[in-house]
């Protein structure tokens, strides 16, 4: 694997099929798709009519195009929607809190092993409650240049690369940089079928 540019950086068939393998070992099951139009198809497949979605903040999940469908569709009940028209701050940080425990919680990672552990980094820490427990299904989408060799290779992608990628995302907002707040590794879903993982064949988020 390539590691000068992390945002570039290639990935084999190889290290995807060793990759799909550890996470399905460890409970996340796992589907790779072709490029992003195909990944956005496997998404919407993936949760039924009626159900009730949090989308967490995601440039993987805008660049798919899944963004734009979750917010035009009326398929679900869209808690994003909900929370993000609630005018009053203090209301709103309540519900964001609610939505950890969502039927369907949808969002990114920041890195992947090719041993299966998976990376999220946050500054609030708002997605973590629902990635690690209180959503009843966790539905991540990542492209395959968040793959690393090793555990130690992952956790410096992270902090060598997708912090500052986010801090520069940030700034671009007109927001300051915050620090790092919380860093999670999941090394096992106890609970079959609750995680799954759709891998995309292309550079996608950071």
């Amino acid at each position: 694997m390539a590691t000068e540019n992390r945002e570039l950086a290639s990935v084999d068939q190889a290290a995807i099929d060793r990759t799909v393998e550890s996470l399905k070992s460890r409970n996340v099951d796992t589907v790779v798709a072709e490029n992003g139009d195909e990944a956005r198809q496997i998404l919407i497949g993936m949760i039924p009519d009626g159900a009730e979605v949090f989308k967490s903040t995601s440039e993987t999940l805008d660049t798919i195009g899944y963004s734009d469908y979750i917010r035009e569709t009326d398929r679900y009940r869209n808690l994003y929607t909900e929370i993000s028209a609630e005018p009053d701050r203090d209301r709103q940080r309540e519900l964001r809190r609610l939505a950890s425990v969502a039927e369907y919680y949808i969002g990114s990672v920041h890195a992947i092993a090719e041993t299966g552990e998976v990376i999220v980094a946050s500054g609030s820490g708002s997605q973590l409650g629902a990635y690690v427990y209180g959503a009843k299904y966790v539905i991540w989408v990542s492209g395959v240049q968040k793959i690393c060799p090793s555990l130690d290779e992952a956790l410096a992608r992270v902090k060598g690369f997708a912090v500052d990628r986010h801090h520069e995302w940030a700034e671009s907002q007109g927001r300051p940089a915050a620090p790092l707040g919380k860093l999670t590794i999941f090394e096992n879903e106890q609970n079959t079928d609750r995680i799954k993982m759709v891998l995309i064949k292309e550079s996608l988020g950071w």
